[in-house]
């Protein structure tokens, strides 16, 4: 083939859509929790977080919830989305985000964001937060921005970003991002040009957006998805390493009633044998609608494609953070006592084999030629 016309071949490939599922994936209506509206985690012992009319739940991976800080209590009707650290040093801070502490837009005076420590018994002010309407949160674990805690708010109708680090110190980022809002999160360096960038929804016009260290923006992709006041693109996540051998992925369904897709009060589940099945991998963003909770899946290296996940329109009211849960792997078996090193492949194993199969052949052929002498005898 000449070199023009393979690289126009190459050209057109690269605008082919991904392999369409096998079968489109529903959601599980998986277990009730009152009022809930996010999800965060997985805890370093494997629960959930999950935040529901103004409570503190864990939930472990048999659907069985408790109450987590009892001191800690919001307004029922608000959205304080929460985000719950993977453990993050700052070295130059000389501090941390500890493992597994909690930390909780404040939407009511003193605006700002409370931390709750990993035991649920210490609920504190963590900072202060001025002037920008709060409506999203999530951690830098790629380290674009510094490891940082990061939120979004309106502001004079664009959105301000903010990095706070481990001491409640305050950054604006940006004040001219676009509008934005739900559940948000850091790219993978892998993800193309858009690595390291907050990516962000903006439900009314189905946009997905990079917001960049240096506060630029720019859009990641049309998300194709219904767009507009509680339908659009509510909630991101990117699939972690491993996920897709095992584990599942967890979205709130908020009871909202009068409206056109009225919830239920549950969490839902999709496991990732079906997510696989649907074409997604480790290191794909998901982003999920809050009007029936369909879903696509956005993978960019050169470029960015998007797969429908799931289309089945529902009467789902999704809200918050994507999250999800990895099944642990069994270990090996220990050897039972130690034994001899066997001979390296291509070394002493294969000159043995190699040997035995000579012999056999020689075997044969010798058996052969000896029937053969005897029928001239005869």
């Amino acid at each position: 083939m000449p070199a023009r016309a393979a690289l126009l071949a190459i050209g057109f490939l690269a605008l082919l859509p991904l392999s369409a599922a096998a079968a489109s994936p529903a959601w599980e209506q998986w277990t009730p929790v009152a009022g809930v509206f996010d999800l965060g985690g997985p805890r370093a012992d494997g629960t959930l977080l999950v935040a529901g009319s103004g409570a503190l739940y864990t939930l472990t991976a048999t659907g069985s919830t408790a109450r987590y800080a009892p001191g800690y209590k919001d307004d029922p009707g608000a959205e304080p989305y929460v985000a719950v650290s993977p453990g993050l040093q700052m070295v130059p801070k000389g501090c941390e985000f500890a493992r597994d502490d909690t930390f909780i837009l404040r939407l009511h005076a003193p605006l700002g964001i409370t931390r709750v420590d990993v035991t649920g018994q210490q609920v504190s002010s963590f900072a202060n937060v001025e002037s920008v309407a709060m409506n999203g949160i999530a951690f830098d674990t790629v380290g674009a921005f510094g490891h940082r805690l990061l939120v979004t708010g309106g502001l004079n109708g664009k959105t301000a970003l903010l990095a706070i680090d481990c001491t409640g110190g305050v950054q604006v980022i940006t004040k001219r991002a676009p509008v934005v809002e739900g559940g948000v999160a850091v790219a993978p360096m892998a993800f193309g040009i858009f690595g390291g960038s907050l990516i962000a929804p903006d439900e009314l016009s189905g946009v997905i957006w990079a917001i960049g260290p240096d506060g630029t923006s720019h859009p990641v992709v049309a998300s194709g998805l219904p767009h507009g006041g509680d339908i659009g693109v509510e909630s991101l996540a990117f699939v972690p390493p491993g996920f897709t051998r095992g584990g599942y992925l967890y979205y709130s369904d908020r009871l909202t009633p009068s409206n056109p897709h009225p919830g239920t009060d549950h969490v839902l589940r999709l496991s990732s044998v079906d997510l696989a099945a649907a074409g997604v991998q480790d290191g794909d963003l998901l982003a999920a609608t809050e009007g029936g909770a369909a879903m696509i899946d956005v993978r960019c290296d050169t470029s960015c494609r998007v797969t429908t996940v799931v289309g089945t329109p529902t009467t789902a009211h999704g809200e918050g953070h994507l999250a999800f849960t990895i099944n642990p792997v069994a270990s090996a078996a220990p050897s039972p006592s130690p034994q001899a090193s066997p001979a390296p492949a291509g070394n002493a194993g294969s000159a043995a084999n190699t040997v035995i199969g000579v012999m056999a052949i020689l075997a044969v052929i010798s058996v052969g030629a000896w029937l053969v002498l005897s029928r001239r005898r005869r």
